[in-house]
């Protein structure tokens, strides 16, 4: 009589910004067994090696990929590194999670995607608002037609925030956005992007960028991304035909509303309409934390077989939404075109 499977080993590369999040929900986790964390940094080693005593400690990504018994690791280093060592951890036999977006160009993204479907190895993108309680329930109404036909979506990820070097505001916090809204979407992509923004702070790198998709069905989406100013947004506002519906991650109790507002057609008369205010109800949301759940759900996968919800399909999707957007700001820089 066979017992329940053993935990799923994971070693995380990087322990920057972000790694060390990871490793705390794997350590955590009854699923999972972290067993090695990997930095470059001596300091980070030392310090990172001190919180988790049960898990090897290395400089060097080859270790981790010479272990027999280390079954998945996370990249979660600098994003121009993130295509190559999920290359490597894939064609080394190892499920992966790497941290988004997948890649800075399409053609690195699919590149990954096919050494996971090479390796029948599981691949996940760390599109972290896609595992939200908020923005789940929030798919789920938009699913059960209760918001009626989905017409436009706008989001805001503002704050005074920490400023890239390596990545401007549409990569660093719209590759969040841009995978909620292809979630909302049911996995349409766009057919127009265009995108403008401005270099304040760093010549070269926009801090704060306007983004617009189109889509076939009718659906429009805006973006606004800003690590230049003075309020700390992270708010989605669904439109539908019959309802209404804003997700705000800032908020502490109400992070779902749905509004029963739009236009219903005057009976009494042709062609006109009246507006329509009901009540607003906001839906119970479970408190608990989506990178947590985000780090459960790449245990099952790699436990299941079964393809991840941010799969490599769903991280070659946004980055190939992210490259068209950048080309049109690339387009529209201050000075381009001109004599």
């Amino acid at each position: 009589m066979s017992g329940e499977p053993g935990p799923v080993s994971v070693g995380v590369v990087g322990l920057g910004y972000w790694g060390p999040n990871l490793a705390r929900n794997f350590d955590r986790l009854r699923e999972a067994e972290l067993r090695w964390i990997c930095d470059g940094s001596a300091e980070s080693r030392e310090r990172w090696g001190e919180a988790f005593p049960d898990a090897r400690v290395s400089a060097d990504l080859d270790e981790l990929l010479a272990d027999p018994d280390l079954d998945a690791i996370c990249v979660a280093t600098p994003v121009p590194t993130h295509a190559e060592l999920a290359i490597r951890v894939l064609e080394a036999g190892k499920h992966c999670f790497v941290e988004k977006p997948l890649a800075q160009s399409v053609a690195e993204a699919e590149a990954a995607a096919e050494a996971a479907q090479a390796a029948g190895r599981t691949l996940m993108v760390g599109h972290l608002l896609e595992y939200h309680p908020g923005l789940v329930t929030l798919k789920q109404i938009a699913d059960s037609g209760e918001l009626g036909d989905i017409r436009y979506i706008y989001g805001n990820r503002l704050n005074l925030g920490k400023l890239r070097a390596e990545e401007n505001a549409l990569w660093s916090l719209g590759a969040h956005d841009v995978s909620v809204v292809l979630r909302l979407a049911g996995g349409e992509e766009p057919v127009e992007c265009s995108a403008v923004g401005e270099c304040y702070m760093q010549d070269g790198i926009e801090d704060v960028v306007f983004a617009y998709m189109r889509f076939a069905s009718g659906l429009a989406a805006h973006l606004h991304l800003s690590w230049l100013d003075p309020h700390k947004e992270r708010r989605f506002t669904v439109v539908g035909s019959r309802k209404m519906a804003t997700f705000d991650d800032m908020e502490l109790d109400r992070k779902l509303t749905v509004y029963d507002k739009g236009f219903d057609q005057d009976s009494s008369s042709y062609g006109e309409y009246i507006t329509r205010s009901g009540e607003a109800h906001s839906p119970s949301i479970p408190n608990d934390e989506p990178l947590r759940l985000e780090c459960a759900h790449f245990v099952e996968a790699i436990r299941s077989g079964e393809p991840p919800r941010s799969d490599g399909a769903s991280g070659v999707r946004v980055v190939r939404v992210l490259e068209e957007l950048q080309r049109s700001l690339d387009g529209s820089r201050r000075g381009v075109g001109t004599a």
